[in-house]
């Protein structure tokens, strides 16, 4: 097979079903060699079952190379071994993807512990951990003076950047994957390493139960969501680092991050009394936080 990402090794985390599913077989399909990791786990992360071989059956029916790993992507030395199981089994590593998630929605009211902790686990440091690991093999390379060329795609949301209400822990766990995607992509550059992130919106069995709201619920196929991520992994990308990207079907737009606004400076400490006067004026003239979708009200296009 060949196409845009012929020959380069790509780990896809969460790549059972879903949009990861869509990732390995895109991937696939431009000629890469993929490593389809998942647990089979239920969208809440209990369970498990062997749907990662489905898909692996699937890519070589297309006449394509991949391999199975069932590695807990939140286990630190887990990740460090699905690392090793492409680059034992494929000699190398160029693409990591950071899909795998689940869900414990709940209000903040009757959030549990428990829940909260799981969701953050699997989302943030399942994030981070394979992260790392990929990062040092190629930094390894890079000081041992080989040419790398390499890509990390990470998976935030809406309910992250944005905000949705019931997601409170999801949320909280995708805004920070797309902070640790601006201070990955500042840090790995200088090893030629890309660190972008995507904010899908596609039906899945994680967003089926969830009602509409804009960039954050979509009828979109899971599939659609592939051909960017497969973009950023490509050669053509390299110049593209520390974006996040949203993407809905046919539609991708780049997220815009915080930045500073209205200010005011009073050249010395500020009474608490003074700030009565100064605090509302600054939020009047400060654009309003976006809408679930993404879109600044007022402004929706």
């Amino acid at each position: 097979m060949s196409g845009i990402v012929e020959g380069r090794v790509v780990i896809v985390t969460g790549a059972a079903r879903g949009i990861g599913r869509g990732h390995a077989l895109e991937f696939a399909r431009q000629g890469a060699k993929v490593v389809v990791n998942d647990l089979g786990a239920e969208v809440d992360g209990t369970g498990s079952s062997d749907a990662a071989a489905a898909v692996v059956e699937e890519i070589e029916a297309l006449g394509g190379e991949a391999i199975v790993n069932g590695e807990d992507v939140s286990d630190f030395d887990g990740a460090a071994r699905l690392v090793q199981a492409a680059v034992d089994r494929f000699g190398d590593l160029h693409v990591l993807v950071n899909n795998a998630g689940i869900l414990r929605d709940r209000m903040l009211v009757n959030m549990t512990a428990e829940e909260w902790d799981a969701v953050i686990r699997v989302h943030l440091r399942g994030t981070f951990a394979p992260l790392r690991h990929a990062a040092a093999y190629w930094r390894a390379k890079a000081k041992a003076g080989e040419r790398v060329d390499a890509r990390i795609i990470n998976t935030t949301s809406s309910s992250g950047i944005y905000g949705n209400p019931g997601q409170g822990n999801y949320g909280a766990a995708k805004a920070g994957i797309a902070g640790l995607t601006v201070i990955a992509a500042k840090e790995l550059e200088r090893y030629g390493v890309t660190v972008n992130a995507i904010a899908p919106a596609a039906l899945t069995r994680m967003t089926e139960n969830l009602a509409p709201t804009g960039a954050g619920s979509s009828s979109a196929d899971p599939d659609d969501i592939a051909p960017l991520v497969v973009w950023l992994s490509s050669a053509e990308a390299r110049g593209i680092t520390g974006r996040v990207f949203n993407v809905r079907a046919g539609v991708i737009s780049v997220a815009e991050g915080w930045h500073a606004g209205p200010a005011v400076d009073k050249g010395g400490r500020w009474d608490p009394a003074e700030l009565g006067a100064v605090i509302p004026a600054l939020v009047d003239k400060a654009a309003p936080n976006a809408l679930t979708n993404g879109q600044i009200p007022g402004r929706e296009s």
